[in-house]
């Protein structure tokens, strides 16, 4: 991590809503978690250094990275969910792109809640000026693999490309986690990289690039989502779709 991106995940002084947010997530770390080593090493320029919102915090960006499908891939989380009045909803890790606003603005048409959580302070401060507009929306500076929320705290919980960006420990800590945050009877939805089909000509690109920006990307490749899950998910709560010829997926479990 460089010396301005350090200062900023020094001083940044996370918040987790204004009074009126009574949602689900109002509880925080008592020591605000530090950032992982994997992030600072291989990801550093994606996320912790500030010059990276410039380029990334663009939705065509983001769109071009995923191919054209980031629209579709935003929908099929949208409509996966069948939300009661005033539910909550919990984001894991932030999301560069339009995703955030529009999930907020898909779950105020219910006057659900939004929260946020990212372990990156310079990550939280950027979303927060995104969300600004945004009433039904709190970020918490927390580590996915270790969550200060209660079990069963939010109806849905929302994993959104972020698993492929975590060694294998981190991410099965992850996994666990947003299923012991989310209510029985709820869901959480996963989208992520998935292998690709042999006939799909994308492999052949995707590979090669995911090797050597992503290289935790190709344990999703090798192994199917529902291999990182506790032991305790059983098959038929699980269900898959996939897209763009299988090289991405989404993961619903039935909590």
């Amino acid at each position: 991590m460089n010396d301005d991106s350090r200062v900023l995940a020094e001083n940044y002084n996370y918040q987790t809503g204004d009074d009126a947010t009574q949602d689900a997530a109002q509880t925080v770390p008592i020591v605000p978690p530090s950032i992982p080593e994997y992030l600072q090493d291989t990801y550093w320029w994606a996320y912790l250094h500030p010059k990276s919102f410039w380029f990334f915090e663009r939705e065509w960006v983001v769109n071009l990275i995923l191919w054209g499908n980031m629209k579709k891939l935003t929908n099929a989380v949208l409509d996966e969910m069948d939300l009661r009045q005033q539910s909550s909803v919990l984001q894991v890790a932030c999301v560069y792109g339009d995703f955030s606003n529009r999930l907020a603005s898909h779950l105020a048409k219910t006057q659900s809640r939004l929260s946020v959580v990212d372990v990156a302070p310079i990550q939280l401060h950027n979303v927060e000026k995104k969300l600004d507009g945004h009433q039904n929306v709190s970020v918490h500076h927390q580590d996915s693999t270790s969550m200060s929320f209660a079990d069963d705290s939010f109806e849905e919980t929302v994993v959104f490309f972020l698993l492929h960006e975590q060694p294998e420990d981190a991410r099965r800590k992850t996994v666990a986690e947003a299923i012991r945050v989310t209510r029985p009877g709820g869901r959480v939805i996963f989208v992520d990289y998935h292998g690709p089909k042999q006939s799909n000509p994308m492999r052949y690109v995707m590979k090669p690039i995911l090797t050597m920006l992503e290289p935790y990307a190709m344990d999703l490749w090798h192994d199917e989502l529902p291999a990182f899950m506790p032991a305790d998910i059983d098959a038929e709560q699980i269900s898959s779709n996939f897209y763009f010829g299988g090289l991405y997926q989404k993961v619903v479990v039935n909590v």
